[in-house]
């Protein structure tokens, strides 16, 4: 009789747990990342895809969650140029940025969150790159299905050295920011 009293109250416990955190799977066809990386004078910018993402929801406020972005995946749109776009991607695939050959994915792990007020809420957690974790804060806009995010990354903090005047002096007008943007935008199934 214990042991089916203890079973029960097992039950209503994990049924009740589960009831107050859903899991929302991230659609990765949907969903886009788009980059944008500054210099002197110019940017340039394109897509990275999402492989995997989910996170949990309790009383309006996202509790964890993970995102991978696949680094192999990395497109750029702005340069019309065949070639010269091919050797930008594969300058951006290359040790010199992100090291795809080995390291082939970002990922992105949810530590805390405030409850979204007016569609809107503030998320912390660690973004690895290169191996490299930092921990980030930013802004999420909820709308419907669709969660929305403009991230700023400091790439330096993740190794990613090339043209970087925080590494290397008397680079001139060849400097690159080592600020770069995701333009983030999750939809949820």
């Amino acid at each position: 009789m214990k042991s089916i009293k203890l079973a029960i109250a097992a039950i209503i416990m994990m049924s009740g747990t589960a009831m107050l955190a859903k899991e929302l799977v991230v659609n990765t066809k949907e969903s886009t990342i788009e980059w944008t990386g500054s210099k002197i004078g110019s940017d340039h910018n394109g897509f990275i895809q999402l492989k995997s993402g989910s996170f949990d929801l309790k009383k309006d406020r996202i509790v964890a969650g993970s995102f991978v972005m696949d680094m192999n995946t990395i497109t750029c749109t702005d340069i019309e140029d065949e070639e010269y776009n091919k050797k930008l991607v594969g300058h951006l695939k290359s040790d010199d940025f992100f090291g795809v050959e080995k390291f082939p994915t970002a990922k992105f792990k949810v530590l805390s969150s405030t409850e979204f007020k007016n569609g809107k809420a503030t998320i912390t957690g660690d973004l690895t790159i290169k191996g490299k974790t930092e921990s980030i804060s930013f802004d999420v806009t909820k709308k419907g299905k669709d969660y929305t995010s403009k991230i700023k990354v400091d790439r330096s903090k993740f190794d990613v050295r090339y043209g970087s005047d925080s590494f290397f002096d008397n680079l001139g007008d060849k400097v690159i920011d080592d600020i770069f943007i995701l333009d983030i935008k999750l939809v949820v199934e």
